[in-house]
């Protein structure tokens, strides 16, 4: 082993200790507001900052690499609160987090529709105050500084104050006890003037249908009020469409959308709603916790301690990490960002180029919204739309994920061996004293799912799982979760969910319209016409449908945020699926997988984004590199949906299929990573032949049929055949490596974080 001096970059590595995993005798330097390669790249092996950064704190390099993570989420970032503002929403998104805790254990008795209406009239508000409208009629010098992102550290404005004050009188409305004329008087009351809204309901209504499109707006961008707003459209419009078109309707006029909207158990207080106030709020306060009792770091620690001496050390901590963050994180970009923080300089002195490890981070990053036990917020969606339990949504998405990580390490290993990658020794202090000092991170997450084995909602399973994170916080002694850092906690989780509250609200008006216009079997039977016009064998037909609503999916994830893909995705392509016989959960999961892949396909591809702002790499190449490592993701939901056998990746049926149908994608997944990357490991490069060989043989295996598999397997024979046959007349011999050591410690420019 070669090891640097220290005038080349080798520093004093973390000392573990008492005070926790990572702690070191040096400050830890904060993220800068632009983006971290533009300074790294310009800075020299082994230099550090001038002391003016010294005042740089572990809490403010927290908080920068948290806003860096915000920059490519899903939705915008919001408003620094202080003051009396920041005083007001602490106090209301901790009352809103407590109203979640006592409706779990102590429902309220007028009903679930009833908690909605006062939820929402806690977190609608709170959106115009913490994200700024981004819309100015003048800009001003002020308006603006270096970064761009003034705005962000405005107060609210008083426009803000009137959208604010709108949104909480729209929302508790239906719950007034005073009469107006005909209206109000009550939930009661109101429920009864369902189907014969009063006029001062429709205006009530129309008020919380602008504002939440306005909140989409704020939160989101422009396209998905835009979608929104189409599907109003076509409500009100479709009843002029030709009536010999398969998407005409009879029309509605405006009350009864607005009644659909507002008085109906598909509008706005609809599924995704209370999916949004019931389980992912929970689970965002849960992740809080845990992310102030320092489990974040020690995942990336425990990753890097693991693999601190193996050739692919650099390769291996990224994906690891990626995985373990997971496990606590619904965030594909802020995932990313936190694994990049420690692990991009690792990647660099191993040799990675910055596309290359961007590509790793972002596909290890997106990991996190497939993986157990804490899936996008879309798998609950599933779970109450489906009817079961969240545990069994769980299961259906085990097998999948390991899939998609052993690509995502199937290709780190071909890379290492086909790129000359340098193996990088980690100095780092032991995985098995760092697990025995801090591994009682995993048992919040093992409590999950054993309390969900013995039957408990997914709501008491997290809810008992925060109490036992945040009592083990007392362990360390850094991370402690006092009553302040607990108020703390409630408000970043309740914060971390207005965004997708707003969202999920919003997707009652593309629930209600369909569910009014029966718009969903009619884009199913157009979706099975297009694919029975190229041929009427009906496992083509399925195979082809398959295609289109991927192709459908992958587009629709562009424009929209993936709970909102999800939704839409269910109701006009579901039924299709399920109308050629395909079973619920395989068709629930599909929707699943390629709402998701939205993060990482072009040409927005978010955490694609975000591991190049982290690395410095070109956005497109990163793109093409992230692909190239997530291509199990988009390959193996076409296999659970197209043959009876693959519903064993879904761990549904026998054992016999369940084993089946796992060794046979693992082999497809195998010579896919083989295909892509051009090397097989142990025996050397593939040649352009051997590639389109083990490329073919990858996509036939995946087709869960006995013929199918037996020719795949053939030809992943052939293809390993010639990899030997060409190794054997070039004399290969392995390119020599030549160890460095990096120290974590150092290296290791600010905290991370499971959340943006």
């Amino acid at each position: 082993m070669v090891s640097l001096p220290p005038d080349e970059g080798s520093v004093a590595g973390p000392e573990w200790s008492d005070d926790g995993p990572g702690e070191t005798h040096h400050h830890s330097r904060a993220l800068p507001h632009h983006t971290p390669a533009e300074t790294r790249d310009h800075t020299p092996a082994g230099t550090h900052d001038a002391p003016d950064d010294a005042h740089d704190t572990p809490d403010q390099a927290h908080q920068d690499a948290r806003e860096l993570a915000a920059r490519f989420e899903e939705e915008k970032p919001g408003r620094v609160l202080a003051g009396g503002v920041g005083f007001l929403f602490t106090g209301v998104t901790v009352a809103v987090g407590l109203l979640t805790l006592w409706q779990v254990f102590f429902p309220l008795a007028q009903g679930s529709k009833y908690y909605l209406i006062f939820f929402l009239a806690g977190i609608l508000p709170m959106v115009f105050l913490a994200y700024p409208s981004g819309v100015r009629l003048r800009r001003t010098k002020a308006d603006t500084d270096d970064t761009g992102d003034a705005d962000d550290r405005r107060g609210p404005t008083p426009v803000d104050w009137l959208l604010a004050l709108a949104a909480l009188v729209v929302c508790l409305y239906p719950v007034l006890p005073v009469a107006i004329g005909a209206g109000g008087g009550g939930y009661d009351a109101f429920l009864d003037r369902q189907g014969l809204l009063d006029p001062l309901d429709v205006a009530f209504g129309t008020g919380l249908l602008l504002l939440l499109l306005e909140a989409c707006r704020r939160t989101t961008g422009w396209i998905l009020p835009a979608v929104c707003v189409l599907f109003l459209g076509y409500g009100y419009y479709g009843g002029l469409l030709p009536q010999a078109w398969p998407v005409a309707h009879a029309g509605l006029d405006f009350g009864q959308l607005v009644d659909a909207f507002y008085n109906s158990d598909s509008g706005f207080y609809g599924t995704p709603l209370d999916v949004a106030a019931s389980y992912i709020v929970l689970f965002t306060i849960y992740g809080a916790v845990l992310d102030l009792s320092g489990a974040g770091r020690f995942f990336v620690e425990l990753s890097a301690a693991a693999f601190r001496r193996s050739r692919t050390a650099a390769g291996r901590t990224a994906v690891a990490s990626g995985f373990l963050l997971g496990t606590v994180s619904g965030s594909g970009a802020a995932t990313t960002v936190s694994i990049g923080a420690v692990t991009w300089p690792i990647l660099r002195r191993a040799g990675y180029p910055a596309e290359r490890a961007g590509g790793m981070l972002a596909a290890a990053g997106v990991g996190a919204i497939l993986s157990p036990p804490t899936l996008g917020a879309a798998a609950f969606i599933i779970a109450e739309y489906l009817g079961v339990s969240y545990l069994q949504v769980l299961g259906w998405a085990t097998v999948p994920t390991i899939l998609y990580y052993l690509g995502i390490l199937l290709s780190v290993e071909i890379d290492a061996r086909r790129s000359g990658v340098r193996p990088v020794v980690i100095d780092t202090g032991s995985a098995w004293r760092l697990l025995a000092r801090f591994g009682y991170h995993f048992l919040s997450l093992l409590v999950i799912i054993v309390v969900l084995a013995l039957g408990a909602s997914a709501m008491r399973a997290v809810v008992i799982a925060t109490v036992i994170a945040a009592a083990l916080s007392f362990l360390d002694r850094r991370h402690r979760l006092t009553p302040a850092r607990l108020v703390a906690a409630l408000r970043d989780g309740v914060r971390g969910v207005l965004a997708v509250s707003a969202v999920c609200a919003a997707a009652g008006i593309i629930t209600a319209t369909t569910t009014k216009t029966g718009l969903g079997p009619q884009a199913a039977s157009l979706l099975i016409g297009g694919a029975q016009a190229v041929s009427s064998e009906p496992a083509v037909v399925l195979a082809l449908t398959a295609v289109l609503a991927a192709v459908a999916l992958s587009l629709l994830g562009l424009a929209v945020p993936v709970t909102a893909s999800f939704v839409i995705g269910w109701v006009i392509i579901g039924p299709a699926l399920l109308n050629l016989g395909v079973a619920a959960p395989a068709a629930a999961m599909f929707v699943f997988y390629f709402a998701v892949l939205s993060e990482v396909s072009p040409p927005t591809a978010l955490a694609a984004v975000a591991a190049a702002a982290v690395t410095g790499g070109r956005l497109v190449p990163t793109m093409w590199q992230t692909l190239r490592y997530a291509l199990p993701a988009y390959l193996i939901p076409l296999a659970f949906v197209i043959t009876p056998t693959g519903l064993g990746l879904l761990g549904i049926g026998g054992v016999g299929r369940i084993v089946t149908a796992g060794l046979v994608s693992a082999l497809g997944v195998a010579v896919l990573a083989v295909a892509a990357g051009g090397w097989l490991p142990g025996v050397g490069p593939a040649g352009v032949p051997e590639r389109i060989v083990g490329a073919v043989a990858g996509l036939v295996l995946l087709w869960l049929e006995p013929l199918p598999m037996a020719i795949g397997a053939a030809l992943a024979a052939l293809a390993v055949a010639g990899v030997y046959v060409r190794r054997g007349a070039a004399g290969h011999a392995g390119r020599p490596a030549v160890e460095e050591s990096v120290d974590l410690g150092e290296e290791r420019e600010w905290d991370v974080s499971t959340r943006g």
